[in-house]
């Protein structure tokens, strides 16, 4: 079996250009509760553009962190030149992908 911290980035390869997920849905899809940990897994992605970690998101839509930085301008800028629109620190459910 395969450590959680590549199930995870095997998720998160998967999300479109365009689209988003939550930390939330990616535990769900793995079937634990276990959010911070994805959070974490994410944190240590070696390859943050190869595995877009960019695209995960806050359960509310916000945008959490990036690379161990929380607030991140990059993050931001990575999402709208994806073509996201944020708004008051948001992301519509309209860009949300589910795996």
């Amino acid at each position: 079996m395969r450590k959680f911290q590549d199930k995870v980035l095997e998720i998160t390869k998967r999300i479109p250009r365009g689209k988003v997920t939550t930390y939330r849905i990616i535990a769900q899809k793995l079937r634990t509760k276990a959010y911070r940990a994805v959070g974490t897994a994410l944190r240590n992605n070696q390859h943050p553009i190869t595995i877009p970690c960019h695209r995960v998101i806050k359960d509310d839509g916000s945008l959490g962190g990036y690379c161990g930085k929380p607030n991140s301008r990059k993050k931001a800028m990575l999402l709208k030149k994806e073509g996201i629109a944020i708004a008051n620190n948001r992301i519509s459910k309209e860009f949300f992908w589910k795996p």
